[in-house]
C-alpha cells in the first residue's frame, strides 16, 4: 500500500529546502526579504509543488529536474495568498496558523512581498530554462508560457476578480464551477501539466493528466468550502465561517453540505479514472486525489 504520509513528508522537505535556497539568508535584515520568507516558510500543504513532482514521476521523470518549477509554483501560490488576505480583498487575519503578512508587517510591505514572489518565480523559471540544452529550452519556454497564462488575467486573477465581484449574489452551478476552475483549479492544473511536460510526457499522458488535474482542482475547492463550515480553525490555521459572512459563492451554499461532499467524491472518482492506465509510478497521484477530499486542513 502506498505510504502517502512518508511521500508527502519527503517531497515537502525537498521543496522547503529548495525554497530556502532561493530565498537566501533567513536572518536577512532587508524588510522585503523578511516578509517574503515569513510567508513562504510559514508552512502549508505544499500541494501544488507536490503535484508537480508527482506528475513528473508518474511519466518517468526525476524530482530534481522539476524542483525549480515546483518551487516557483509555490512562490506564485504564496503571492496569491498574501494578496487574497489583504484588507481590500478578504481581509483575513491569520494564514497557516500565523498572522497574515499585512498583519505581521504592514499592508504596503505585504503587497510588495507578493509582487516580489511572483517576479522571483519567473526569474527562477527563466534562469533554469536558459541553462538547459537547446531541445529542453523549448519545453521550458512552453512551461513558462503556460504558467503565466494560468495565473494571469485569463486564469487565477480573473477567478479572484469574479470571486469579489459576485459576493452577495447567487451564481448557477456552471458559473460557480467556472469561477473556481479559474481561481483555484488553474494553478493546480498547471502544476500537474508542466511537471509532466518537462518530464517528457506523451500527448496521451498529458491529456489524461489534464483531466485528472481539472477534477482534483475542483474537488479541492469543494473540500475547502466544506472545511470553511465544519473544519477546526486550529487545524486549518485560519478562521472558519468566513465564506457565509462575506456572502461568498460556495458549493455547500448552492448544493447543501451533503450535496457538496457528494460532488467532491464524484470528482475524485473521475480523476482516478482518467489515470487508470498509468502504472504504479502514478500511485502518488492516486493517493493525493483521496487526500484532497479527506484532509482536515
Amino acid at each position: 500500500m502506498f505510504d502517502l504520509k512518508s511521500y508527502l513528508a519527503g517531497v515537502r522537505q525537498m521543496v522547503d529546502n529548495g525554497l530556502q535556497q532561493y530565498l537566501g539568508d533567513t536572518a536577512s535584515d532587508v524588510r522585503i526579504m523578511q516578509a517574503m520568507t515569513y510567508s513562504v516558510m510559514a508552512g502549508g500543504k505544499r500541494l501544488r509543488p507536490v503535484l508537480c513532482i508527482a506528475a513528473a514521476e508518474a511519466v518517468g521523470g526525476q524530482r530534481q529536474h522539476v524542483l525549480p518549477l515546483a518551487c516557483a509554483i509555490e512562490m506564485i501560490h504564496t503571492y496569491s495568498l498574501i494578496h487574497d488576505d489583504l484588507p481590500a480583498m478578504d481581509d483575513d487575519q491569520t494564514r497557516r496558523g500565523k498572522p497574515t503578512c499585512h498583519v505581521k508587517f504592514d499592508e504596503a510591505t505585504a503587497i510588495l512581498a507578493g509582487d516580489a514572489l511572483l517576479t522571483l518565480a519567473f526569474e527562477i523559471l527563466a534562469d533554469t530554462g536558459s541553462r538547459k540544452s537547446a531541445d529542453e529550452r523549448t519545453s521550458w519556454l512552453t512551461a513558462i508560457s503556460e504558467v503565466a497564462s494560468a495565473v494571469g488575467f485569463k486564469g487565477m486573477i480573473e477567478g479572484q476578480m469574479r470571486d469579489i465581484t459576485f459576493e452577495g449574489t447567487v451564481l448557477s452551478e456552471a458559473s460557480l464551477e467556472t469561477l473556481h476552475r479559474l481561481k483555484t483549479g488553474r494553478l493546480i492544473e498547471i502544476s500537474v501539466g508542466t511537471g509532466a511536460l518537462l518530464s517528457g510526457a506523451s500527448a496521451k499522458q498529458q491529456a489524461a493528466l489534464k483531466t485528472y488535474a481539472q477534477r482534483i482542482g475542483l474537488a479541492f475547492q469543494v473540500a475547502d468550502d466544506v472545511l470553511n463550515i465544519k473544519g477546526d480553525p486550529e487545524r486549518l490555521g485560519k478562521a472558519t465561517g468566513t465564506d457565509q459572512q462575506r456572502g461568498k459563492n460556495t458549493y455547500p451554499g448552492l448544493l447543501g453540505l451533503d450535496g457538496a461532499e457528494h460532488l467532491a467524491g464524484q470528482l475524485i472518482n473521475n480523476a482516478l479514472k482518467a489515470i487508470d492506465t498509468f502504472d504504479n509510478k502514478a500511485d502518488s497521484l492516486r493517493a493525493i486525489a483521496h487526500y484532497v477530499v479527506e484532509r482536515t486542513r
